[in-house]
């Protein structure tokens, strides 16, 4: 890929060209424009009454609402060559380009707004769309702040009461590589997976040529990156038409959101059939020698991907899932999928893991890829789960879009809810893991004061980087957690038929969240007070039970109590709790709604044997908490016979006993004592929740005399769970049941990082063969085995790991060599590999943040990863087009102490600017690790130390 001066010069070179013909343009215009107006003088309009023009900038970052656009023209020509060959030298990386827009003018007005940023516009004209009169403009602004803001002062004022206008422009734009707009990649044609990005609105160019590198371009357009592209209305309820058309070199071939094509001589030109009414974020489309397999069942379907892709089936699997799915989501919604086909496109060089563009959907290679041959379980349920998340989008998203970003769980806790379900006409059962994955994993943001609501009020997110921090664990996680809680409460059937009605009401359409709760409360009524302080206020409850009375209370759960705070409803706002519990004298499931604090005589035991647990299957976004003497008879239940305990709860009873003790309201010898019984249980659910919150433990105490007898209990505990599947692992085998193959790999990782001799000879063993070419690791297993190996080898090791990484070809093999190579203890190589993530060559722009995360989780790199970060921070962002949010959650976790608060806090505000809120979340979240270890340091290290 072409870098640095390379790029520059042949920019240079383009934009030479372009600038003396864009004078000369402009003479001519000067000359022509001066003859017009002379012969046809502009003529004022009649104004009976004198109207309220609009001037100066609009009052917030926020569009006017006086001009509404209805279709766009967009001509896209990018210059580069796809391969360089003897016959194509001149390498050009920018695009030109030209767009018209139709607006309905609302209100009388001499400017207009539209958004532009990183765009040079070289040409700007209005005309009244039905008399094709031309309307004079005395001047044309871009407005370098963060408005994005173009804007276009007329000389005549434009005439409202819903006349149409079309807005006329032209411009350029450079071809970055920073992941981000419209911009350059590359991969290498005769490695199977590598490159490109998509999202969006995607292009990607490629050409079947004997070279080995490839150059292409793409774009990534969601969540504001439109107007990088072309000016336009960039918000997500100004929805159009859109016309697209597509300039490209000789030898390729273009997708979009609708097909068609016109071919030409020296450059193709390819059209493509309007889309439907659609925001700007959705767009997409790709240029490319891709081959695809598609398959018809009323909706065309088409995979496309690279040609060794294609050839060796490896989108085989993701046709079937993908017609399996579409055809489950059009029944349970009720409304057929709207377009004629579908399109997906495996692009081994794209940020998210997946990206829902109306009727063309863009993945990661191993998102939709799947090499039965080489991949996991593991590997081929993200495939599934990735499809379904979505398709899902197609309609909640796409087809009814939410009105402004503050309401963006619409979108995506739908999204992530319905994935869920809609898997398991793949084949997949993955209901309850929806506990593991999004339950807990939103818990723990939202028991921060710097949470926020699932829905913000429109006023409190304008600028892109407040946008962009909406993508976060609440609006995905939250959202779908309370989404699962409102099914639950309302039951699934009622649930879905008031779905239905939602879908039906505003397809084509935008919302706010009270327009869900109204269809909702036409299957059932309180729809809305049940769910108004769950959307409208930030955190969760922590319901405290007292058993021997029946007293029940509730309070916002925070990890870190402080004396002012401000971002939430106060505690006199009570949440709606519907608690589903069971008795030890009667597991029938019995609810009792929850408003206010009250003595509730259900909860209250009589027999000094009995419990009670609350939250059955974990179906309500709360903890629950009893007084001590109901925690120890539920333990004891499990120690006696831990199958009494429902599976999901078994993790939950874990989860909140531990952060409720991380939240000074429990004891942390109880939570502790609740991982007692895992011993005997060999079920995934639980022992996944223990090891999430023992690693917590192992993150705060690592580095102090306290890890060792945690590491001791620990491979104390494991040893059952390895011997249990130890049988498959020596053969090199699975168990049948997904959960199981889950916990082998549990089994595995924590026996050898724990010390456990056998599991670190077997790893040793069997990455000596694998080294040797005389066995072959199990897929599924590969990645434990690989970190196992490489954290107890030596350099040669690495290095080996290394060059397998870089010949590997399919993408989840990568990802699992890159992973293992961050697992060593040898500091050089780890500072060494570090650097290796600012080269693209050698880690792709995609895999920085989860590179740079793996490293951070090893105690021999966190500090590595944290001076890295700190000293890359603003050039990442730049340079790399990515939010630091991730990054710095991921690197500070470890932090406990009050040198490294000081560290955090030292940070620039530039540099804050850039992950406001992620850096919030880590300096409340490293004061409540420094309380906490201060309070349980002793603590632990006692309980562990008495289990030896």
């Amino acid at each position: 890929m072409a870098e640095g001066t390379g790029m520059s010069k042949a920019l240079a070179g383009g934009i030479g060209v372009l600038t003396v013909s864009s004078v000369c343009g402009l003479v001519l215009m000067t000359v022509m424009y001066k003859i017009q107006i002379d012969k046809f003088p502009p003529v004022s309009p009649p104004t009976p009454t004198k109207p309220v023009i609009p001037t100066g900038l609009p009052p917030t970052l926020r569009l006017p609402d006086y001009l509404i656009p209805e279709s766009y023209k967009v001509f896209l020509q990018p210059y580069f060559y796809s391969a360089i060959t003897n016959n194509y030298t001149n390498q050009s990386f920018i695009f030109t380009g030209n767009s018209t827009v139709r607006v309905k003018c609302m209100e009388h007005s001499k400017r207009i707004y539209l958004h532009v940023h990183d765009l040079n516009v070289t040409t700007v004209e209005v005309t009244k769309s039905d008399s094709n009169e031309k309307l004079v403009v005395s001047g044309y602004k871009i407005h370098q702040n963060e408005s994005n803001f173009l804007e276009i002062q007329l000389k005549e004022t434009m005439s409202g009461h819903g006349t149409y206008y079309d807005i006329f422009t032209k411009f350029e734009g450079e071809l970055l590589d920073n992941l981000a707009g419209f911009y350059a990649s590359w991969y290498t044609k005769n490695i199977k997976f590598e490159h490109n990005y998509c999202c969006l609105f995607l292009f990607t160019v490629l050409h079947k040529n004997v070279s080995t590198n490839r150059f292409l371009a793409t774009s990534l357009l969601k969540p504001t990156d439109a107007r990088k592209v072309f000016p336009c209305f960039d918000e997500p309820a100004l929805k159009a038409v859109f016309h697209i058309t597509v300039i490209h070199r000789p030898g390729t071939s273009a997708l979009s959101n609708e097909i068609g094509e016109i071919d030409g001589e020296e450059w193709i030109v390819t059209t493509f059939e309007k889309t439907p009414v659609m925001s700007t974020y959705l767009l997409a489309f790709t240029v490319s020698d891709f081959t695809y397999i598609s398959k018809s069942s009323g909706t065309n379907i088409h995979i496309h991907a690279r040609t060794e892709a294609i050839e060796a089936g490896h989108a085989d699997y993701a046709i079937q899932v993908t017609e399996n799915i579409l055809k489950y989501y059009q029944n349970i919604f009720g409304l057929k999928y709207p377009l004629k086909k579908i399109d997906q496109i495996a692009l081994p060089d794209i940020s998210a893991g997946a990206l829902e563009n109306w009727g063309f959907i863009s993945y990661q290679e191993s998102g939709l890829l799947y090499d039965k041959k080489t991949a996991s379980s593991f590997d081929q349920e993200r495939v599934a789960t990735m499809i379904a998340h979505a398709l899902a989008h197609q309609w909640f998203g796409n087809l009814v879009t939410m009105r402004w970003w503050n309401d963006l769980w619409l979108n995506e806790g739908f999204a992530t809810y319905m994935s869920y379900i809609g898997v398991q006409d793949a084949g997949w059962d993955l209901r309850d893991l929806i506990v593991l994955r999004e339950i807990q994993t939103a818990f723990q943001v939202d028991s921060l004061n710097s949470s926020h609501p699932l829905s913000l009020q429109e006023n409190y997110i304008q600028t892109s980087a407040e946008i962009i921090d909406l993508f976060d664990d609440i609006t995905y996680r939250k959202g779908a957690a309370l989404l699962r809680m409102l099914a639950t409460f309302m039951t699934e059937e009622a649930f879905m038929k008031g779905i239905k009605t939602y879908l039906d009401k505003f397809q084509y359409n935008n919302t706010v969240y009270n327009d869900l709760w109204n269809c909702l409360q036409e299957t059932k009524e309180n729809v809305e007070a049940f769910m108004s302080t769950w959307i409208e206020q930030a955190g969760y409850p922590v319901i405290t039970i007292i058993t021997q009375t029946g007293e029940t209370s509730q309070e916002h759960f925070l990890l870190l109590i402080h004396s002012n705070i401000v971002n939430f409803l106060p505690n006199s706002i009570p949440w709606q709790v519907d608690i589903r519990y069971i008795k030890s004298t009667d597991f029938a499931v019995k609810n009792e709604l929850l408003r206010v604090n009250v003595r509730r005589p259900h909860f209250e035991l009589k027999d000094k044997d009995d419990w009670l647990l609350a939250n059955v299957n974990c179906t309500g976004f709360f903890r629950v908490n009893y007084d001590e003497e109901n925690w120890n008879k539920l333990r004891m239940q499990l120690e006696r016979n831990h199958n009494v305990i429902p599976l999901i709860n078994r993790g939950q009873l874990i989860d909140d006993a531990f952060n409720i003790a991380r939240g000074h309201r429990l004891n942390v010898t109880i939570a502790l004592s609740l991982t007692k019984y895992l011993i005997n249980d060999t079920e995934y659910i639980p022992w996944e929740s223990a090891l999430k919150n023992l690693d917590h433990l192992i993150l705060m105490f690592d580095r102090s005399e306290v890890y060792g007898p945690i590491m001791k209990y620990l491979r104390k505990q494991i040893t059952p769970l390895y011997k249990h599947f130890e049988e498959y692992t020596l053969n090199g085998t699975i168990p049948e049941k997904h959960t199981e193959q889950y916990n082998q790999v549990n089994a595995i990782s924590v026996a050898c990082s724990s010390g456990f001799p056998e599991c670190i000879e077997m790893a040793k063993s069997l990455f000596k063969d694998y080294r040797n070419g005389t066995n072959d690791i199990h897929p599924n297993l590969r990645r434990a085995i690989y970190c196992s190996a490489i954290a107890s080898g030596d350099e040669y090791d690495w290095e080996f790991a290394w060059k397998e990484y870089q010949r590997a070809t399919v993408t989840a093999e990568k990802d699992k060599l890159r992973y293992a190579l961050t697992c060593t203890k040898e500091i050089w190589l780890l500072n060494r590999y570090l650097q290796y993530t600012l080269d693209p060559s050698k880690i792709r722009k995609m895999d920085l943040v989860s590179t740079i995360s793996y490293i951070a989780k090893n105690v021999a790199g966190q500090p590595l990863a944290w001076d890295f970060v700190r000293g890359h921070w603003s050039y990442i962002t730049q340079e790399y087009g990515i939010s630091l949010g991730s990054l710095l959650d991921a690197v500070t976790k470890r932090f406990s102490t009050d040198v490294e608060l000081e560290e955090v806090l030292e940070q620039d505000e530039d540099d804050q600017a850039l992950a406001a809120r992620a850096l919030e979340q880590v300096i409340e979240r490293t004061e409540a690790n420094i309380k906490w270890v201060k309070e349980n340091k002793q603590i632990v290290k006692e309980w562990f130390m008495g289990e030896l």
